[in-house]
């Protein structure tokens, strides 16, 4: 009984990681795509202008507006 419920655990614990490891390069990917248009966006406007490249995309993908307002200073006063 208690092997069973060991192995079940076990095996529920695998499948998580599982469908974990197998879900975050397409949150990668997802999070690139929407800082991407993010950045886009941002030059449509004309008051910033930041290079869209797969980075740049990513840090404003996975940080959000913290992470554009980083990036332009970063960018444009230090760089």
């Amino acid at each position: 009984m208690i092997e069973t419920a060991v192995g079940l655990v076990a095996g529920v614990l695998i499948l998580a990681a599982l469908i974990f490891f197998i879900q975050l390069p397409f949150k990668i990917i997802w999070n690139s795509i929407v800082g991407g248009v993010i950045l886009w966006l941002v030059n449509l406007t004309g008051i910033l202008t930041i290079k869209i490249t797969f980075i740049h995309a990513l840090i404003v993908g996975v940080f959000g507006v913290p992470g554009l307002i980083l990036l332009a200073i970063y960018l444009n006063f230090i760089k």
